[in-house]
């Protein structure tokens, strides 16, 4: 199975990135960096979340109703006229549901990363959030995944079923930022490798964080 960061480098990732940029007004290399890094955090959280039977029948409901993969027919649409308040209104209760009190702290960790304020991750993210959860919804329906088991495999198997500590430990860390500085400094010198150096290219700034 292709791994999350795999899907943003193919010609869907890309249409997703620029109708992301264009409709939040940001930067496309930001754009792309944010998602690089917040993709496969919002996936652990989920993982974490569906660990719990109740957890993984919430986000079943989810992927088998509303989130099916439907958004993904008409991308086009869904960002030529701009996205519709529905969408991000969606959005913000999908990234409150998924990270709850570690919003605002993964917002900011990210934001440092990708030279935004919080806020701008933020609007990012909201229009991200269920675009994520209809790739999530098309992928369970094609692995006919009807079970706890099944989506935490298949959540695991878009992480790119890695369990080196390092990528594990990085997502983990950034999900219990709680915006005290102390962490987010750990994450950012995990992220960046000690150096100051940026890449606005995809997985740039996660270097092999995330298996490239």
């Amino acid at each position: 199975m292709a791994g999350i960061l795999d899907l943003l480098n193919s010609d869907l990732g890309k249409t997703i990135i620029s109708g992301v940029s264009g409709s939040t007004g940001t930067d496309q290399g930001k754009t792309s960096s944010v998602l690089t890094m917040a993709l496969p955090v919002l996936m652990k959280a989920m993982e974490r979340n569906a660990s719990t039977p109740e957890g993984a029948a919430g986000l079943m409901g989810a992927l088998s109703g509303k989130h099916n993969g439907s958004i993904l027919d008409n991308l086009g649409g869904l960002f030529g006229g701009g996205v519709d308040e529905e969408v991000t209104n969606d959005g913000s209760k999908i990234l409150n549901h998924v990270l709850g009190s570690k919003q605002q702290g993964v917002e900011q960790v990210i934001g440092q990363k990708a030279g935004l304020d919080s806020g701008a991750v933020g609007n990012i993210l909201k229009v991200a959030a269920p675009i994520l959860m209809g790739v999530l919804g098309k992928q369970a329906s094609q692995n006919n995944v009807s079970d706890q088991n099944g989506i935490t495999g298949l959540l695991g198997g878009l992480l790119g079923g890695s369990d080196t500590a390092n990528e594990q430990s990085f997502l983990e860390k950034i999900l219990d930022a709680d915006g005290d500085g102390s962490v987010i400094d750990d994450v950012a010198g995990m992220v960046l490798g000690g150096s100051n150096k940026s890449s606005g290219g995809l997985g740039g700034l996660l270097g092999g964080l995330f298996g490239k």
